[in-house]
């Protein structure tokens, strides 16, 4: 793969700056990449909300993480081929204002946040329901509550203690999982029995109503959860404009996290459907807590109930970074509230962190108001800026691709694979997955979609505000 790094895009080489990253240190180093990228690929839409998915798809919930693992194959390769074109800490925003326009980059800029507001709400959310496990007569609002705060401290600290803190939780993800694949594969070959809940084996897959017991659509329908489940790997774009070295470093942290999604994702979910029969699984706990209290280790569930814990954390944590940088793209553009663009002494974006912050504490009220509902609530919206954004990245790939045969610019080695036509076949996936959410009899769902047309009107009325304010400074300076 040492050939990836030799072709550089004119006038972005490795020497070349970017006004993006001004004022960022390069603080993140080799070793926390690699393992953001991993850390972006696990989080609680595995480790929380594979539980619920499999008691309503059954065993068929892993046809919906192949084919959203599929999508996101691609959507790493075209992230790859735009920030080897040219790394930035703006990331697909940067992207989509240079081959799209400038308001396709506002748009996909807030669409982003959104997702990452909404997910940051869901992580914290997930993190007040592992708590509860062991302190059930603690308010889960409370738990929401110190969680964002000690997340939000050590995000306005520095980005090299975000980084380190990030590497070791991903690290104790990453062993879990591993944990986890080597038990279940040990029990699913030996056939051992799980508690009193029968024996591991592929039986368990077509056992108990069948591969499919409640039909093919309601894989289809769970494939908007799912889409949130992988909806973090694109973390490590952003994180390109605060790497040392980045064109070495990001071609293999990206695919990296390729074949970590088909062993972490798809072959977890495989065993969890295999290990214990999919109607003993259920949204209000962890599957892999599930698993290792029904194995009757003493402790073993609880350490798996803190490893979860973690991760809820990690992801929120990386949320706050990438929210951060992002809104100072914006703000730098004048497309977000000056705040947002402000940089303290230690290279933190802690205006657009802290902006971030105040929307989560809405998270801290919906654990108040809907303790219940709160985690699907904010899966849900989150899901549209998902899909906005994987949509962006594949068709700024396309854009790049034709610059490049017209001769304007120079492809770099990493190249998306079958360009255009897999931009296209994935695009076609994600637009289904919204529109599956229509006909979804899930008001959760329906809740976030009656939401699109709001978010489409409050980013165009903001858009005519943007586009005014510059011709009037225009004017004044003519």
């Amino acid at each position: 793969m040492d050939s990836l790094e030799l072709k550089t895009s004119p006038g972005n080489g490795a020497g070349g700056s970017n006004t993006e990253d001004e004022g960022y240190a390069k603080s993140l180093s080799n070793r926390q990449v690699q393992m953001i990228a991993i850390g972006g690929a696990i989080g609680v839409g595995l480790f929380l909300g594979a539980g619920g998915r499999l008691n309503s798809a059954g065993p068929a919930l892993v046809l919906s993480y192949a084919m959203c693992g599929i999508a996101a194959f691609f959507v790493m390769r075209a992230l790859g081929e735009l920030v080897l074109h040219r790394p930035t800490a703006g990331s697909f925003v940067e992207y989509a204002r240079e081959f799209v326009g400038p308001w396709a980059g506002y748009a996909s800029g807030w669409m982003y946040w959104v997702n990452w507001a909404m997910t940051g709400i869901a992580e914290i959310t997930a993190a007040a329901i592992y708590v509860h496990k062991w302190l059930p007569d603690v308010p889960q609002w409370i738990t929401a509550l110190v969680a964002l705060a000690v997340l939000l401290a050590i995000n306005l600290l520095s980005v090299k203690l975000f980084g380190e803190l990030e590497f070791w939780f991903s690290v104790i993800k990453v062993l879990a999982i591993v944990v986890f694949l080597f038990v279940g594969v040990a029990l699913v070959v030996t056939s051992s029995g799980v508690g009193t809940t029968g024996n591991a084996g592929v039986h368990n897959l077509t056992d108990h109503g069948g591969f499919l017991p409640n039909g093919f659509p309601v894989v289809l329908m769970a494939l908007q959860g799912v889409i949130f489940a992988y909806s973090a790997i694109e973390l490590v774009g952003i994180a390109a404009g605060e790497t040392e070295n980045p064109r070495k470093v990001l071609p293999k942290a990206i695919n990296g996290v390729i074949w970590r999604i088909g062993i972490f994702y798809i072959g977890s979910v495989l065993l969890l459907a295999m290990v214990l029969p999919w109607t003993l699984y259920n949204g209000d706990q962890s599957p892999f807590v599930t698993v290792f209290s029904a194995l009757g280790v003493p402790g073993a569930g609880d350490v798996m109930n803190a490893v979860v814990l973690t991760a809820a954390l990690s992801s929120c944590n990386s949320g706050l970074y990438s929210t951060g940088r992002i809104l100072r793209s914006l703000a730098n553009k004048g497309e977000s509230p000056a705040f947002t663009g402000r940089m303290s002494s230690r290279h933190v974006p802690y205006g657009g962190i802290l902006f971030t912050a105040v929307i989560y504490l809405f998270g801290v009220f919906l654990n108040y108001w809907v303790p219940k509902d709160a985690f699907d609530i904010a899966v849900n919206v989150a899901s549209l800026g998902v899909v906005t954004t994987w949509i962006t990245l594949l068709y700024c790939q396309i854009q790049l691709r034709k610059r490049a045969k017209r001769g304007e610019l120079e492809r770099p080695s990493f190249r998306m694979p079958g360009s255009p036509y897999t931009n296209w076949a994935a695009i076609g996936f994600l637009v289904l997955c919204l529109a599956l959410m229509v006909l979804s009899d899930d008001w959760k769902q329906q809740l976030s979609i009656a939401l699109a047309p709001a978010l489409a009107v409050v980013l165009a009325v903001g858009w005519k505000i943007i586009q005014g304010r510059r011709r009037n400074r225009e004017g004044v300076e003519a």
